[in-house]
């Protein structure tokens, strides 16, 4: 284990989105998201309270502090500012983000926006398909350049889209607003492009107007080939071509790949107009985020062709039996974090963010001793190492290392469950208890991390 520290302007914190922490879903003006049509179920809550840091994020941001954290990555809630996506913005919500990043900032955190994190105004997806259209497209990018305008001179990094390739994925239209749109390969390559437009022209404006900084956003599992066999390597590397490459060649001015561009003209699909390649060509990316989770692998026995692969590729994937699976089904891959931080650095020379990483597991507290989750521990342990090898033995150059949820938080589906925290919040999915926040073991191992910035783990 490296007792090598990383440099001293290395970032250490906390990474969330604003449905799973906010709660106040009617208050300030906020307008409806599509959030606001899930209906509670037996593993899972609604989404009007979260953990109510709305109201409570003061105490949040204490915590944060007492563990030495330098950064937080939040979201702003677009329905939270603009009611409705495109008309008037609410100054209430812009002043709720102000005092909450002049309390960030107070404390000596550095804060990172996200701009997107699947909650579509509700007015948006119900009028334009969210972004199946493109008059979603300019909303976003009013909104965004808006938030740019207002916040620019207190936060340095930015980011647009939150795990920005799963728009090129199957259940794309359900995270683009696209409410009853079917997950045919041209809807999911639509919603792909416009997404990518959004997001080329706010970082254009972000660059051309201010100082900050701004990346494009991965959510990035490592895959390997299921077998030695010729396709499993094959369609993994396709697999990667068109949800990882595309988008990370786009977000560093080079444009989409080839394939992706051939595949758009060989269906007959019209989603590219003119000026479009153009705009995402004056792109670039101050440093490269991305969330990491787990590893998987593909199986290319049943696969087609790869316009069914790109339709279907969850049905390809296949547990790795040499790796230990978490309870959500989800493997646990410290190597594979590694490579990717490795091969990234390798193809685009630009530095590294890791803004997401943790562990979900089911926990429950029992009102009185510490939850003792060492689980936890060993896995942030290895993950850390494995950014130190990426950067001691490799030599990429790594920003800093956000986990996610580290204060409980509801889960992407809703589910207070699966906790990623290293602070437990005393609430279920459906008793909101009195949701105080109660430091767990792994707590205090990350705070003597965070003090001797790595060396200590």
């Amino acid at each position: 284990m490296s007792t090598t520290a990383f440099n001293k302007d290395f970032l250490w914190g906390n990474s969330v989105s604003s449905m799973q922490t906010e709660g106040a879903y009617n208050e300030g003006g906020k307008g409806p998201s599509v959030y606001d049509l899930v209906e509670p179920g037996e593993h899972r809550s609604d989404w009007k309270v979260a953990i109510d840091d709305y109201h409570r994020y003061p105490e949040d941001f204490d915590l944060m502090q007492d563990l030495g954290m330098n950064c937080y990555r939040f979201q702003i809630s677009w329905s939270r500012v603009q009611p409705d996506g495109e008309g008037d913005f609410n100054q209430a919500g812009i002043q709720f983000y102000h005092d909450f990043i002049d309390g960030l900032l107070a404390r000596g955190i550095t804060p990172m926006i996200c701009l997107y994190h699947f909650d579509m105004p509700l007015a948006l997806a119900q009028k334009y398909h969210g972004f199946m259209s493109r008059e979603v497209v300019a909303a976003f990018v009013r909104y965004g350049q808006k938030m740019i305008d207002e916040f620019a001179g207190k936060v340095p990094y930015w980011l647009t889209f939150n795990e920005q390739n799963l728009y090129s994925m199957p259940g794309a239209a359900k995270i683009a607003g696209a409410l009853d749109t079917p997950d045919t390969l041209e809807n999911i390559l639509t919603i792909s492009h416009h997404v990518m437009l959004a997001h080329a022209q706010v970082a254009n404006y972000l660059h051309a107007t201010t100082d900050a900084k701004i990346g494009g956003m991965l959510a990035y599992t490592e895959l390997y080939p299921a077998t030695a066999k010729p396709a499993d390597n094959f369609y993994t590397e396709q697999i990667n071509q068109f949800y990882n490459y595309n988008l990370l060649d786009a977000f560093t001015g080079r444009g989409y790949v080839p394939a992706f561009l051939n595949i758009i003209e060989q269906q007959g699909f019209t989603m590219i107009k003119a000026g479009d390649l153009d705009v995402i060509k004056q792109q670039r990316s101050d440093f490269l985020p991305f969330s990491y989770y787990r590893s998987t692998t593909l199986n290319a026995d049943t696969i087609k062709d790869l316009a069914e692969l790109l339709e279907n590729s969850g049905a390809h994937l296949q547990s790795n039996p040499y790796l230990d699976t978490t309870e959500w089904d989800w493997q646990i891959d410290p190597l594979g974090f590694r490579n990717i931080i490795v091969k990234m650095w390798n193809r685009y020379r630009l530095p590294i963010f890791p803004i997401e990483n943790g562990i979900g597991v089911i926990e429950t507290w029992d009102g009185h001793d510490e939850i003792q989750d060492d689980y936890r521990i060993v896995y942030h342990r290895e993950h850390i190492q494995a950014i130190k090898d990426a950067v001691f033995i490799d030599g990429a150059d790594v920003i800093g290392y956000l986990g996610w949820g580290l204060i409980d938080i509801l889960s992407s589906q809703g589910d207070m469950r699966k906790r990623y925290g290293v602070v437990y919040v005393n609430r279920t999915n459906h008793d909101l208890r009195d949701m105080k926040r109660v430091p767990k073991k792994s707590y205090h191992w990350l705070k003597k991390v965070i003090a001797s910035n790595g060396a200590e783990m």
